[in-house]
């Protein structure tokens, strides 16, 4: 056996020298401003909330801080847990959250992204609230779920104007109170909503859970279960039940006015794909006492609305799941080299990042249209309010379909480091298929044009009015809108994601021919209206202004 002379051994007290230099890996992208977009800015202004720019930039710099991107993180691998008792026995369903939880959720309210654009009365404060939801959802998805069913139910409530009184000054409140308190004592309200059963999912009208009149005008009881309700932590709740003049509409309070609770019983959290940061339940009501919001029987009319504002909430964070991916990727590719160049200067990641960032731009400039309308038509414009029924349905089918297949490519431009947990990018994707879903599927949205098209002529007429505003800038734009006339007389539920995919192409070609550069919408409408394109993102035709798309799309990052 060989001997090693004792002097020859490494000490114990002096570690040996690194393996390796860590080289070629991108520094942290935080801190960094989630405001830095021009499709961003130019759309907050032409939509008349130029006003709100400077509380803007604020944000999306606190947005791409460190703490607040830790924040998300932490929200996300501490999640929510179910406590449906006390140390003592006592029944109290409740659900604890990360303190970082909290922390979102309080910037959140105070920077009026749930309830407060309805006690403003500057014009485009809607269109502020939707600006700030696409910057300061750059930290996490999760919790913009409670901050935007509180801003969804304002509207609602309203059809029952004694109930308004007293709950939509707190529901419009920038203060965060997370407690369970009578919420007339409460500084501020969250407002959540109960709609679906086991039975019927979307079908709301097939709900079993029973209201029955109580003697005390307006008050009725509740049992029956539902099957998804989110952020049961909110103090009131929209629930649709069975009444005896049929599906109607009631306020649920967590907490009765003595002070008592409610029968809310969480009878379990769901196991989600995604959008983990949030709790989702299953509560079921028994004896449970609930305001009547509206006639007997017009539940779904009047909890309508609330929809509508939620579907453009989905349509917000696909749209900010697309922009916070394609960041990443882009800051990914700035540091990251291979085959002896950068990644940012490799011509087909370039064709890659330029195609992310023409469907990114289309994306948020079409979220801040529909803002626009949304903002003009509570404030009287019948145009709008037609512009907006359509046009919203369209935006949320086309723009949360493109979600998955935009994040999953982001996160491939990461490569193997964009599979670990650790580059964020895999809770992204796990959220992405989310906004897809909830307030209807693809086919319920689909449906849900057909039905307006069928039913409010109006709408039709404002789809193409605004489509007629880019008319003579492209041909092949033209060609589009002509084409979409025609097929529109013919299309059965057999072809309506058909039509509802070229509406929505034909509406963002629009917006960018209009608004944007002309290398972004010469480069939009080549591929996704002339057909100049691939099947999958990095496929644009050669000739592609990359250069002008890439520095619009990441200033001063390439």
């Amino acid at each position: 056996m060989v001997s090693i002379p004792a002097q020859q051994l490494p000490s114990p007290a002096q570690p040996s020298t690194a393996t390796h230099d860590v080289t070629n890996q991108a520094p942290p992208l935080a801190p960094y401003d989630a405001s830095d977009d021009p499709a961003l800015l130019e759309g907050l202004r032409r939509e008349g909330a130029g006003w709100a720019e400077e509380d803007l930039r604020r944000l999306g710099a606190r947005a791409g801080s460190a703490e607040a991107q830790e924040w998300g993180e932490q929200a996300n691998r501490h999640e929510p847990v179910l406590r449906t008792h006390d140390r003592y026995g006592h029944r109290v369903d409740e659900v604890d959250f990360h303190p970082s939880w909290h922390h979102l959720m309080r910037t959140a309210v105070a920077e009026g992204l749930a309830g407060a654009p309805w006690a403003d009365e500057r014009p485009g404060a809607h269109v502020a609230r939707t600006a700030g939801g696409l910057v300061w959802g750059h930290t996490e998805a999760g919790h913009g779920c409670p901050t935007s069913m509180t801003y969804a139910a304002v509207p609602a409530l309203r059809v029952q104007p004694d109930l308004a009184k007293v709950y939509e000054p707190l529901l419009t409140s920038r203060e965060y109170d997370p407690e369970l308190r009578v919420p007339a004592e409460k500084p501020g309200l969250l407002a959540g909503m109960g709609m679906t059963e086991k039975q019927g999912g979307s079908d709301v009208r097939t709900n079993t859970t029973t209201a029955t009149p109580t003697g005390e005008p307006g008050v009725y009881t509740l049992r029956g279960h539902k099957w998804f309700t989110s952020a049961p932590m909110c103090d009131v709740f929209l629930v649709l039940a069975q009444a005896p003049g049929g599906l109607s509409c009631f306020l649920v309070p967590r907490i009765l006015p003595d002070g008592s609770r409610n029968t809310f019983r969480i009878q379990r959290l769901k196991d989600k794909l995604g959008n983990r940061s949030n709790a989702s339940s299953e509560p079921e009501f028994d004896r449970t006492v609930a305001w009547l919001v509206g006639p007997e029987g017009r539940g779904v009319k009047t909890i309508i609305e609330m929809v509508n504002c939620t579907r453009l909430d989905c349509v917000m964070s696909s749209a900010t799941l697309m922009r916070k991916t394609l960041v990443e990727a882009g800051h990914h590719a700035r540091y990251r080299s291979a085959f002896g160049a950068r990644l940012i200067d490799q011509p087909l990641m370039r064709n890659v990042l330029a195609d992310l960032a023409l469907e990114s731009e289309a994306a948020t400039t079409l979220t801040l249209r529909l803002a626009g309308a949304a903002d003009r038509a509570v404030r009287g414009d019948a145009g709008e309010r037609a512009f907006r029924r359509i046009a919203t349905a369209v935006g949320k089918y086309w723009v949360t379909k493109r979600g998955p297949a935009f994040t999953a490519e982001a996160l491939e431009c990461l490569g193997g480091n964009g599979y670990v947990e650790d580059s964020g990018m895999p809770r992204h994707y796990r959220e992405a298929p989310l906004l897809s879903i909830w307030e209807g599927s693809g086919n319920v949205n689909a449906l849900d044009v057909l039905r307006a098209l069928g039913r409010e002529t109006d709408t039709a007429d404002a789809l193409f009015a605004e489509l007629a505003l880019a008319r003579g800038a492209d041909a092949r734009l033209d060609t589009a809108v002509a084409a979409l006339k025609d097929e529109l007389a013919g299309t059965d539920q057999m072809g309506a994601r058909r039509l509802v995919e070229r509406m929505a192409l034909a509406l963002q070609a629009s917006l960018l021919v209009r608004h944007a550069p002309h290398p972004v919408a010469d480069a939009f409408c080549a591929t996704r209206l002339a057909g100049d394109w691939g099947h999958a993102f990095g496929t644009l035709p050669s000739g592609t202004a990359l250069d002008a798309v890439l520095e619009r799309a990441l200033p001063g990052r390439n």
